[in-house]
């Protein structure tokens, strides 16, 4: 069994497969989804700046880079959108692959459909391509990837390069060499998110732009290695501790498609965090406790939530949305941790810096070992006046087994859009991602 060619030959047959409602319907979500968590980055570092410094690069071409508003080429579009869309952490998750696929994929497929001139349903069948080779190799190389590499940027590599194939109409040997060419491009090391720094953006970015330059490339007659993903020296031994569950992944292809069973975040922070905010949260809805009551607060978590997000002292936006000290400080002070979670003066006030201190967490054996499939948290909180609460939280809401209605997703997209191109404006734009036959094309961003 040779891996890489079973996914190749899945992808390929998107070109022309017909979507079911309930597939169409997903990948509009993933859509509507992605702009939510794009266009509030286009405003931030690092795809400001990354826009900048490639200013000078801008060619011709159809694609739109959103940073900017311009114009440009396949590429430069994908590597600024891919870029800007990882920014604020909105971003969706495959949970069994502890993988975004959103940030590349979308940002790679959109800009070689607005290149190529298609339409929806392309870049849509594109989507389902792409999420389906990208989430199935994500879910075949963890858990252990995952103890040193960002898996958004390695194995966002293989969905960007999947879904421009598909748009290039790049046949099922064609796909399997851009599929293969786009292993020798994945990167991104955990460290990058561990520490302070910008790169972690980036990630999606690269792996977008990769991706991209894969299926081009193969388009034109290009070969890789197709055995990269399980030989001995291929990507899985490289990246995880055996050559990876191949048998398992590629029996799960399409059973059911993994673009209708993404995760849809509903807090703005890492996602490691997310069932102890909720956690949280509902003790405290329940109990009516101030933040000001509690004593202590102990999070039983996962290997993820211990060494990314068991983060006491912060000093940078960065850092706060990877600390569980701080965005749990802030969902019970002010009730959710949106975009003015990571105001500049939130970072530094008294009232979340008092809280701190009193939240710990630690490794449980019984969340370990139920991750990635589920990302579960136990929270014991302490009163001054004695009373004691605990919750085990087995899953996050947003997850395919606590979805986020559609109207829950329509209101995070227009409070993150909102700002950014306007309220009517925002609302008009939705409801064109929902219904419309033609690609979205420029916006006017405030």
């Amino acid at each position: 069994m040779n891996p890489l060619l079973i996914l190749a030959d899945h992808a390929a047959g998107w070109r022309s497969a017909p979507l079911a409602p309930e597939v169409e319907h997903a990948a509009r979500r993933a859509l509507i989804d992605w702009f939510a968590a794009l266009l509030p980055g286009c405003h931030l570092p690092p795809a400001t700046l990354m826009a900048r410094a490639l200013a000078a690069e801008h060619g011709a071409g159809r694609a739109v880079s959103y940073v900017d508003g311009a114009r440009t080429g396949l590429r430069h579009a994908a590597l600024i959108n891919g870029t800007a869309s990882h920014t604020v952490e909105f971003d969706d998750i495959w949970r069994w692959g502890v993988y975004h696929p959103g940030c590349p994929t979308v940002a790679a497929a959109l800009a070689a459909a607005q290149a190529r001139g298609a339409d929806m349903a392309a870049l849509l069948r594109a989507l389902v391509a792409g999420y389906e080779v990208s989430c199935r190799i994500a879910q075949a190389v963890q858990p252990t990837h995952y103890n040193f590499w960002h898996t958004t940027g390695t194995v966002g590599t293989f969905g960007a390069a999947a879904a421009v194939a598909v748009l290039l109409d790049c046949d099922a040997s064609q796909t399997a060499h851009a599929i293969a060419t786009a292993a020798t491009m994945a990167g991104g090391l955990q460290q990058a998110f561990r520490g302070d720094g910008m790169s972690k953006p980036l990630h999606p970015g690269h792996a977008a732009e990769a991706g991209a330059l894969a299926a081009m490339a193969a388009r034109e007659g290009m070969t890789g290695a197709l055995d990269v993903l399980h030989g001995p020296a291929g990507f899985a031994a490289a990246t995880s501790e055996d050559t990876g569950k191949w048998e398992k992944a590629i029996a799960a292809i399409g059973k059911p498609l993994t673009i209708t069973q993404m995760t849809v975040k509903n807090h703005g922070c890492c996602g490691h965090i997310f069932a102890a905010l909720d956690a949280t949260r509902d003790l405290q809805r329940e109990h009516g406790f101030a933040a000001s009551d509690v004593e202590s607060l102990h999070v039983g978590g996962y290997a993820a939530t211990k060494n990314v997000c068991d983060r006491p002292e912060i000093t940078t936006e960065q850092e706060a949305r990877f600390s569980a000290q701080f965005t749990i400080a802030s969902i019970m002070l002010y009730g959710g941790v949106r975009l003015d979670a990571f105001a500049p003066e939130r970072l530094v006030d008294p009232a979340i810096r008092a809280i701190m201190p009193r939240i710990t967490v630690s490794l449980d054996a019984e969340c370990e070992a139920a991750f990635p499939g589920a990302r579960s948290a136990k929270v014991s909180i302490r009163l001054r006046d004695g009373r004691a609460f605990h919750r085990h939280q087995p899953t996050r809401k947003g997850d395919p087994d606590a979805p986020l209605s559609d109207l829950e997703l329509e209101e995070k997209f227009l409070e993150l859009v909102g700002p950014v191109l306007g309220p009517a404006e925002a609302a008009g734009f939705l409801a064109q991602l929902w219904n419309s036959a033609a690609l979205p094309g420029e916006l006017r961003l405030r």
